[in-house]
Order: C-alpha cells, then sequence, then structure tokens
C-alpha cells in the first residue's frame, strides 16, 4: 500500500526561502546546483548511489537540485518538474495545472541525517512554488516516512493505492549457463514478479539454461543454427517462428549470443536486453559520462568485457535496455555502474558485474510491468 501526497506551496516557498536555503547548504560545506537539463554526471551517481534503480531516467525527464560537496563530489539530489509520467497511481494528476511532481529524491548514505535532506526537499518545493499551487509527493509507504513529510511539508494524503504490476507472458532467450535466467525463475516462483514465463529458448543443444528451465517445470527449446546446411535468414526465421508459437508480450535477451533480425524486432517490439556495461541515454554517443564526471568509451557489442579490461578504465557497468536494430542502442530502462580497481582482470570483472545484471534484470522487468 503506498499514498500519494499533496503539499500546498505558495508564499512559503518564495525567493527569499530559496536564497536562505541555498545559504543553509553553504554553512553546511555544500553548494545547491540547479539543472533544467539533462546532466549526464548526476545520472550516474543516482545510478551508482541507488542502485538497482531508474531514478536517473526520471531526472533527465524534469529538472533537479544536487548538492555538490567541498570536494566535488555529489551528496544528494531532488528533482521536480511535471507529472507526465505513465505509472498509474500519477493519472489522476497528469492534466491538473496547478500541481507539480516532487521526486525521486536521495541523499548519499554518509551524508544523512546532516540537514542536507530538508534543505533539498525545501529547495524543490520552492521551485515548483515559481508554477504550480501544489506539489505532488507520490508513491509513500510506511507511516514514519508518510508522517515525516506530514511534518515538514504540511502535506495531506489525497489518495492510496495498491502497485499493480502488469501481467505477461516472457520468453527467455539465453546461450549459456543462465544465471539472468535463473534470477526471473526465482523472481517468478518467489511471487516478485507478474511474469508468465512461456518458455526458455536457447542456441546451444547443451546450454545450461535449459537444465535450469527444466528443474522449473519450465518448456525449453535448443533452436542450433547448422552453419553448414542453413543461411543466416533461414535460420533468423526459425527463431522467430519459434518465439511466435508462444506468444509473448515480452521477449529476453538474458546472454543471447546472437543477433536477432529486424523481422524479429518487427514480430517482437517489446524485446529487452542484458549488456555487460555501462550505456548512454543518448543511442548516438560513444562515450558514456561516469558517477566521478569522466568519460570512458561506450563498449557495445558482444566482447564488451574483454573491451573494458583492454581499454584499462576505472569503471564498468551493467545495463538493460530495448533491442533496436542498431545493436546496444536501444532506450534505457535500468543501468548500475561498477567501479574497477587497478589491475582488475577479466575474470574479476565478469565476477564483479554478474550481480549487478541480475539486480538491473530484475528491476527492468518490474519498470516494464509498471509502465508498459
Amino acid at each position: 500500500m503506498a499514498v500519494n501526497l499533496l503539499a500546498p506551496l505558495g508564499e512559503r516557498y518564495g525567493a527569499e526561502v530559496l536564497a536562505e536555503t541555498q545559504r543553509s547548504a553553504e554553512r553546511l560545506g555544500y553548494l545547491l546546483v540547479r539543472v533544467d537539463s539533462p546532466d549526464d554526471r548526476l545520472c550516474a551517481w543516482i545510478d551508482w548511489q541507488f542502485a538497482p534503480s531508474w531514478w536517473s531516467s526520471e531526472v533527465r525527464e524534469g529538472s533537479a537540485w544536487y548538492a555538490l560537496a567541498a570536494d566535488g563530489t555529489i551528496a544528494g539530489f531532488a528533482t521536480f518538474g511535471s507529472p507526465e509520467r505513465s505509472y498509474h497511481w500519477l493519472q489522476a494528476y497528469r492534466r491538473r495545472a496547478d500541481v507539480g511532481l516532487f521526486g525521486p529524491y536521495g541523499v548519499a548514505e554518509a551524508r544523512r541525517k546532516t540537514g542536507l535532506g530538508a534543505l533539498l526537499l525545501t529547495a524543490a518545493l520552492c521551485s515548483l512554488a515559481e508554477r504550480f499551487r501544489w506539489a505532488l509527493i507520490p508513491a509513500v509507504s510506511g507511516a514514519q516516512l508518510i508522517a515525516s513529510y506530514e511534518a515538514r511539508t504540511d502535506a495531506h494524503v489525497a489518495d492510496s493505492y495498491d502497485y499493480v504490476l502488469r501481467p505477461a507472458r516472457a520468453v527467455i532467450l539465453a546461450s549459456g549457463s543462465g544465471t539472468n535466467a535463473q534470477v526471473v525463475i526465482d523472481d517468478v516462483q518467489n511471487g516478485d514478479s507478474t511474469l508468465e514465463i512461456a518458455a526458455i529458448v536457447t542456441n546451444k543443444e547443451k546450454a545450461r539454461v535449459r537444465e535450469r528451465a527444466r528443474d522449473a517445470w519450465l518448456t525449453e527449446e535448443a533452436i542450433v543454427w547448422d552453419r553448414a546446411t542453413e543461411t543466416r535468414e533461414v535460420y533468423d526465421a526459425r527463431v522467430t517462428a519459434a518465439v511466435a508459437r508462444y506468444a509473448p508480450d515480452l521477449v529476453l535477451l538474458l546472454g543471447w549470443m546472437h543477433l536477432v533480425s529486424d523481422a524479429f524486432l518487427e514480430r517482437f517490439p517489446q524485446t529487452i536486453n542484458v549488456h555487460p556495461a555501462f550505456l548512454p541515454f543518448d543511442p548516438a554517443a560513444d562515450e558514456v559520462v561516469m558517477p566521478d564526471g569522466t568519460a570512458i568509451p561506450v563498449f557495445r557489442g558482444a566482447r564488451a568485457p574483454e573491451a573494458t579490461i583492454a581499454a584499462d578504465v576505472r569503471w564498468g557497468g551493467a545495463s538493460v535496455h530495448y533491442v533496436t536494430p542498431a545493436v546496444d542502442r536501444g532506450g534505457i530502462l535500468v543501468r548500475t555502474p561498477l567501479e574497477l580497481p587497478a589491475g582488475t582482470t577479466l575474470e574479476g570483472f565478469r565476477e564483479g558485474v554478474r550481480p549487478l545484471e541480475h539486480a538491473a534484470v530484475s528491476k527492468a522487468i518490474r519498470r516494464w510491468c509498471l509502465t508498459s
């Protein structure tokens, strides 16, 4: 159960209040910075500090205040803007010209209980007050947190609801051991996912993922490409036909080591992929900004782990994205950066990125079920 809160704005959040909030932040050792367009470093920092999360995607859709500490690191942020998101609990507010949206909002764990969170909250509400009469604080759960917002902002509960995850049929395509597939299986079996796994399909006869499917009493099949007797076009058509038999709403590429065809994507536009690299939101970008503000090359394609190690960079990561004909350039659902110690080996990278992939896959499916 969650609630939406409405907080009154007006004169209590005027220009003088904002100025005093900024001075208070300076006394604590922080500079408050407002951004009204996507800030790549802020987004990467959010992905790092609050993983696994899709908050960075929401920050890109609005404006934000964030706090810079004296050492130049980001300490916290608060987002604000119009309630133009597709979650069902926002639908009643999307056309209300008097309501602005607060959140997401967060402070680095080491900076909490310093007063910074209250200052970021006030700064965001002051900015909302420039355009709106009310601030909508959505999806709040827990009596203590609700009471805190009520006390800080004079907010009241506007409505309450249960989260509704869309039920959907899914087909998983995987080529190897299937650890990401196992995460999805476990989520379904534990009641943490509303997916129905219609089938698991592999392109290798002896792939470990087939055993995982059988252990879970799931339908599985191997569709193997005999390159000596079959063209790529014929094989791709077989894969498309096989998946179509299960009539999926969602296709999950979880370690599927074969590029799907354009015809496949036309048939199954709701196809998402997990990729062992930190991908940029801009599909045309060849560099991606990391949480510390540095930029590294974008590692796309099947050999992204090897390319990451060869480049000797400080960061890697994992991303779950929509699949498009352009390889690893579809819209981002969830992404998480991974800091790499000096001397990280290929095996060390794979061990480090694997749990990030698992968490990102679960979170991305949840996001898809909430917004599709």
